[in-house]
């Protein structure tokens, strides 16, 4: 098997997060600028899953396509992280290194269940606090029209953000980090500093929140090395978010 040099290692991690992660958080943190420059962040607004059309079938179409797309550099991911050996021998897969399977379904979803309920109720009171202090902007995670297929694409969605966040910030950059020396304290803080990053565009308080729930999934990561858990409990969080949302609110934080 060929190691590669960790200058190669190196340009993999930037191209991989110049087309996710990272491209979100340089947008993100522009997007932060924009807001602050035009008024106080107590009245700016961040929408999470936007109409794309005001024609029911294309903005399906849209909302599937932006889904599907998302998740093209998580299998980049995949294809770096898989062993590639000579023709004749197999190489480890890149979901069992990841813990990205379905090996313990029951003991992962428990965990997830308890991940989200242990992240998702603090975070109700740091976003009131940021509401509050005037450092956060109000949340609408979801503005679809309401169509037979908007509840199951805002699942999709959810289940898109699980994946491509823990996949690429937890289970991949520390994997990368770790190869290139860093402790893993200093490789946590990068993780967890890249999630809260691109969630500058609400605002303060949700990158101090999801920074801090960026330092706990990595943690638990390093426990388990099972990403699994993490998509688990990131998808149930978006779900409760959009679809309740969806359903039952109106801006959070407004009025």
């Amino acid at each position: 098997m060929l190691v590669p040099s960790r200058r190669r290692l190196r340009i993999e991690v930037w191209i991989v997060l110049g087309l996710s992660l990272g491209q979100s958080a340089v947008y993100s943190v522009v997007q932060l600028l924009d807001k602050l420059t035009r008024a106080p962040l107590a009245e700016g607004t961040s929408t999470l899953n936007r109409s794309q059309s005001t024609r029911e079938y294309f903005d399906l179409t849209y909302q599937l396509l932006d889904i599907v797309f998302a998740l093209v550099p998580v299998l980049l991911v995949i294809y770096f992280l898989t062993e590639h050996r000579p023709a004749g021998e197999s190489g480890a897969s890149a979901f069992r290194r990841l813990g990205f399977n379905f090996a313990r379904p029951g003991k992962d979803l428990l965990q997830g269940l308890g991940l989200a309920a242990l992240i998702g109720i603090p975070s109700l009171g740091l976003y009131a606090a940021g509401r509050a202090l005037g450092i956060t902007t109000a949340i609408i995670p979801s503005a679809l029209d309401a169509y037979w297929w908007t509840i199951p694409v805002l699942i999709l969605s959810a289940v898109r953000h699980g994946i491509v966040e823990e996949v690429i910030v937890v289970g991949y950059l520390l994997d990368r980090l770790g190869k290139f020396g860093w402790s893993m304290p200093l490789a946590i803080f990068a993780s967890s500093m890249l999630r809260g990053s691109y969630h500058l565009y609400q605002g303060f308080g949700p990158f101090i929140g999801n920074a801090v729930m960026g330092v706990v999934f990595a943690w638990i990561y390093t426990k388990t090395r099972r990403v699994m858990p993490l998509v688990i409990a990131h998808a149930l969080l978006d779900i409760v978010a959009f679809v309740g949302f969806s359903l039952f609110g109106k801006a959070i934080g407004l009025g």
